[in-house]
């Protein structure tokens, strides 16, 4: 049953993004707690564009099988997507205490990848993200109940200069990575 919930939860959340923002658009900065190896610190979009572009990708919870398999992928991806210039950051509505296991996990964000904490939904909703309700009794892929709410998986890359410059949903988990990937390097290639 539980893994019929996370197949249902997966597929749902992987539908066509109809009202994100679109590229071109202003992002919406934001600061939040975040999560890299299992530490906690606040993250702020306004100076991680300081460095470079951001890739913001949205995620519906930690420890649910797309979820895994998309936040291993930008781990194994990331000396690529760093390479290109960029930094990347996930976000859902998961608790800063589950996102600091997620984060530090060996099998998905390896200390690789900084996750943050939307766990109000508010950041999902400034990029015009659907917010979906939890169901009760959802567990997670430990076993450990679900107690959120999960926003669409939808990725944005977003420049220095505040603006999105591709918004990417309605695919896979593993493929949203490889499209992101793409965009990155097209950017850094001066190609739009």
């Amino acid at each position: 049953m539980r893994a019929l919930l996370c197949v249902a939860l997966c597929s749902t959340l992987a539908l066509p993004v109809l009202a994100a923002l679109k590229a071109g658009d202003a992002a919406p900065d934001f600061t939040t707690q975040a999560s890299l190896n299992g530490k906690a610190f606040s993250y702020s979009l306004q100076d991680a564009l300081k460095k470079g572009p951001v890739v913001v990708y949205f995620y519906p919870s930690a420890y649910t099988g797309g979820c895994n398999a998309q936040a291993h992928a930008f781990a194994e991806n990331m000396e690529k997507f760093q390479a290109a210039g960029a930094s990347v950051v996930g976000v859902s509505l998961d608790s800063i205490e589950r996102l600091n296991d997620f984060s530090a996990d060996p099998d998905y964000c390896a200390g690789k990848l900084a996750v943050a904490s939307d766990a109000d939904g508010k950041i999902a909703k400034s990029y015009d993200l659907t917010i979906h309700q939890g169901k009760p009794g959802m567990k997670d892929s430990r076993g450990k109940e679900i107690n959120h709410d999960f926003a669409e998986r939808t990725t944005f890359l977003v420049t220095p200069d505040g603006k999105v410059a591709a918004t990417i949903g309605g695919v896979s988990p593993t493929v949203n990575v490889d499209q992101a990937l793409a965009a990155v390097e097209q950017l850094k290639a001066g190609k739009k």
